[in-house]
């Protein structure tokens, strides 16, 4: 099904957002990134319907978030409490870490993600979500007879 410009409008900003990783998001990738999770594999920086997940395991239905110190603000809680409902409804489980976390002791927040995700892989594997639609211009297609 095609987006429509709003939805497009809206992906395209979650992925602008999306190529904007931090130092704490990219040394915490490295290390999910060597977790054994035969074929659940993670993905980062992801879009899960509205919102833009930093890293994701859709067979395990696992979603990891680092958060910075505006999470620690009323208005941005009540935001992720609604969020993680969204999410928690759909079957995901969220694991979030503050920043100050990753910061002060990174192995014992991968050591956290290693436990669920050993707990998690006894589950039955959750389905993969559909490929969002590609904004753009659509290939053009050969013509018939042309190789």
């Amino acid at each position: 099904m095609a987006m429509t410009r709003r939805e497009a409008k809206a992906h395209r900003a979650r992925r602008a957002i999306a190529s904007q990783t931090t130092a704490l998001e990219e040394s915490l990738w490295r290390g999910i990134r060597l977790i054994p999770v035969e074929g659940a594999h993670f993905h980062r920086q992801v879009v899960i319907g509205p919102y833009l997940a930093d890293f994701v395991s859709h067979r395990l239905r696992l979603v990891i978030e680092v958060d910075g110190a505006q999470h620690a603000r009323p208005e941005q809680a009540a935001k992720d409490a609604v969020r993680d409902a969204w999410l928690a409804d759909r079957g995901y489980l969220v694991l979030r870490f503050a920043n100050s976390a990753v910061r002060a002791d990174a192995a014992a927040v991968l050591d956290s993600i290693r436990t669920e995700v050993a707990e998690r892989m006894l589950l039955p594997p959750g389905e993969e979500p559909p490929k969002p639609a590609r904004v753009g211009k659509p290939r053009p297609r050969p013509k018939p007879g042309s190789s």
